[in-house]
């Protein structure tokens, strides 16, 4: 018979372990010495003490499932409890216990960060929500468009709630979506309505320009244009395609009218500014006129001027009231020579002026004799009121006689 500290072999092969329960039979042996059986199942032991180590690594190195390592302990404790070996049995036990209250405690530690995280991805996902729910009435169409397909992606980046919680959030989320697109669409359907009509409008303005384009009405026609301008910026916008080519031709018939415009006036501005010339040189023989001593010579020079004058034709706009004020000064100075000429041959002017001369000395001459005789007589009141009357008829009589000098002259 042998046996060691775990077990024993008796006198008929019979092996057993020791255990704190008594001895148990764990085989038997008949091919060899007793020592030989002892070594056999020892190595049995030794195998599921090197199974337990593995399963110690695992739990606590490495990021095994505790569903899996509970299921592998579960294993080992059948194995332990009816192992055929020799060893200390109740030392392994011991290990997987000690094993069972780790896996409990991750077990735990896992339920725990499985709940925070599904706590966190409710506040992301509710936080997504609230965003989109906001977003929803947004008429920044682009810019929340864009927003909202981001959410989407961090919605599916995230982990799945319960099947309840996860689809009540779904359903607010998605409906948020909707209610965008929803006025997304309306918003556009309007415009597209407002562009369409804008479309009609400027149709009808183009077909206004492009029959203006060949008028050579210049004046009236460069109006219409400028209210064809104005009404063209009030229609609003139609689609970009047909906004592209409806303005290409607005701007061709205004660019035909306009350059017609331009080549005309050039010309006429041309043509304006060698009549400049030519009136310029009329003035300086205008001019030569003055001062006027022969009233009938100066009268005749005029008149052919003036009619030279008028055939030139029109100059340039900012140069007319400068050729006009010198040549009617010219013709206001003939003018004057003769108002007053006219003045000094009027026969009825001058008979007047005869008239109240000769009324006006015999005035005086019956002043001047009643003076005498006052002064003779030494009546000193009388010679006073007669110097008096005397002196304001011989100023008049002297006026008199100056007008009637000039129809001598």
């Amino acid at each position: 018979m042998s046996s060691d500290p775990w077990g024993r072999v008796d006198e008929q092969g019979t092996v057993y372990v020791r255990t704190a329960e008594g001895e148990r039979v764990v085989g038997s042996w008949q091919a060899g010495s007793p020592e030989e059986a002892l070594a056999y199942f020892e190595r049995k032991y030794q195998g599921l003490s090197a199974e337990i180590g593995l399963l110690e690594h695992r739990v606590r190195k490495t990021d095994l499932a505790a569903k899996d390592a509970q299921t592998t302990l579960d294993h080992l404790r059948e194995q332990v409890a009816e192992a055929h070996a020799v060893g200390d049995l109740a030392a392994l036990g011991q290990r997987l216990e000690t094993l069972a209250g780790e896996i409990e405690t991750r077990q735990g530690e896992r339920r725990a960060a499985k709940a925070k995280a599904q706590e966190e991805t409710r506040a992301a996902k509710e936080k997504l929500v609230t965003e989109a729910e906001q977003l929803a009435e947004s008429t920044q169409w682009r810019e929340a468009g864009d927003r909202l397909r981001a959410l989407v992606d961090s919605w599916k980046a995230l982990p799945r709630l319960d099947r309840k919680s996860d689809d009540e959030l779904w359903h607010r989320f998605s409906h948020a979506r909707s209610v965008f697109s929803k006025h997304r669409k309306a918003h556009f359907a309007t415009l597209d309505a407002e562009r369409d009509q804008a479309k009609a409008v400027k149709e009808r303005l183009v077909a206004e320009a492009e029959a203006l384009s060949n008028s050579t009405d210049w004046g009236d026609t460069a109006a219409a244009y400028r209210d064809l301008m104005a009404r063209w910026k009030a229609a609003g916008r139609a689609q970009r395609d047909a906004e592209e080519e409806l303005w290409a031709r607005f701007r061709g018939a205004q660019d035909v009218f306009f350059q017609a415009r331009s080549a005309t006036f050039s010309e006429r501005d041309a043509e304006q500014g060698e009549n400049q010339k030519l009136k310029e040189a009329l003035l300086v023989e205008a001019e030569a006129i003055l001062p006027i001593t022969d009233l009938k010579a100066a009268k005749a020079a005029l008149r052919e001027v003036s009619e030279r004058w008028e055939a030139i034709g029109h100059v340039p706009r900012d140069a007319k009231p400068r050729l006009d004020a010198r040549l009617n000064t010219v013709e206001r100075a003939v003018r004057e020579a003769e108002d007053a000429e006219w003045q000094r041959s009027n026969p009825e002017a001058k008979a007047r002026a005869t008239g109240m001369t000769t009324l006006l000395q015999a005035a005086v001459d019956k002043l001047q004799a009643d003076l005498d005789k006052a002064r003779a007589a030494g009546n000193a009141s009388k010679v006073t009121k007669l110097e008096n009357e005397l002196a304001g008829r011989q100023a008049l009589l002297d006026q008199a006689q100056k007008s009637l000098e000039e129809f001598s002259g």
